[in-house]
């Protein structure tokens, strides 16, 4: 049959309106189709016109007799979601929290590939790994660098600290104490981030072949004053150099008392005879792997972010010379101001 139920005035009008309006295309075509038949248009004319199949006019004009105007709206696209979104987030919490050699896995770390397989052969849940590396990320858990930590620790750390921070304390003109460590003082370049224009990469040029130079400093604890000297080596021979230096700076001081890591030279036999030649000079040591003890370490950071990350020295005594100029003016430190120093 080409006729359709007879349509009343409003309706018609909802069909007109709905071709001249509609952003959906498709909807707009189907209520077309009906307003041709309606006009007296056989279906076989209607598909010519719109160029649709004879079988998808009469499809169109069946959905419109059952449903009116909202059996011709468009179905929304894909499929309605039908997995249990909650029960696999509360696995996929599980499973991160362990690692794949735990359950069986030669991973040494979850891939998106795997936690599809684990949580497949758990649950029975199909789910792609593109949508895991979705989900992953809206409940908080994110690809990121894993930290290195150690399992080793200093049996004596709390009697270590408390010598430390006892020091600390009774810190004077007569009992100063100082933060000393040794860096090293690389031509090559470190490489770090720097403000450039986006996609454009800066260049920092390294002069191919690398030379060392170390520098063995100490940083007083109450003042922010840095005393230092270099060395082409590290060895037990800067240590003691230092130590001489800050026994001229600092002639009237009843001891010095040096916080310490636990490296060679602090405990060679050079450094041992000295120190029974300088009954003023007593070592603290840190205990192992507690860097964050010795505040130092904050002036080589500042050090390098200051001066050799990305330098374009082509020469250690052009390098050189910049580290002095800024050990020369970093006290007193922190609040020396070393990142806003001119030349």
């Amino acid at each position: 049959m080409n006729k359709i139920t007879f349509l009343h005035g409003a309706e018609t009008r909802r069909l007109r309106k709905i071709v001249q309006r509609s952003r959906d295309k498709a909807l707009s075509r189907r209520a077309n189709a009906v307003l041709l038949v309606l006009q007296g248009k056989t279906r076989v004319e209607v598909a010519a016109a719109l160029q649709a199949a004879r079988s998808s006019v009469n499809r169109w004009l069946s959905w419109y007799e059952a449903d009116g105007i909202d059996g011709l709206k468009s179905q929304r696209t894909g499929r309605p979601q039908q997995l249990p979104k909650a029960f696999i987030i509360d696995v996929l919490k599980l499973l991160i929290e362990h690692r794949p050699r735990n359950l069986g896995y030669q991973r040494s770390r979850w891939s998106t590939e795997l936690l599809s397989a684990v949580l497949k052969r758990l649950t029975g849940l199909k789910v792609h790994s593109s949508t895991i590396r979705r989900l992953l990320p809206q409940i908080g858990i994110v690809w990121r660098r894993a930290a290195p930590t150690l399992r080793i620790k200093d049996p004596a750390k709390a009697e270590k600290l408390a010598a430390i921070y006892e020091a600390l304390n009774n810190c004077s003109a007569e009992h100063p104490v100082f933060y000393e460590d040794e860096v090293d003082i690389r031509l090559n370049p470190k490489i770090g981030a720097d403000w450039g224009y986006k996609g454009k990469q800066r260049l920092v040029v390294t002069p191919g072949k690398n030379k060392k130079h170390y520098q063995a400093g100490a940083l007083h604890s109450k003042t922010g004053q840095i005393t230092y000297v270099g060395s082409m080596s590290k060895s037990s021979e800067l240590f003691i150099s230092l130590m001489n230096k800050l026994k001229r700076q600092y002639r009237r001081a009843k001891t010095i008392m040096l916080v310490v890591d636990n490296y060679i030279i602090h405990k060679s036999r050079k450094t041992l005879a000295w120190l029974r030649n300088n009954p003023k000079f007593v070592l603290l040591f840190q205990p192992v792997y507690s860097p964050w003890v010795n505040k130092i370490e904050k002036l080589w950071h500042a050090l390098h972010e200051t001066i050799t990350r990305n330098h374009c020295c082509k020469t250690m005594d052009d390098l050189l010379e910049q580290v002095e100029h800024f050990m020369d003016n970093a006290a007193p430190f922190p609040g020396g101001g070393h990142g806003l120093q001119r030349v």
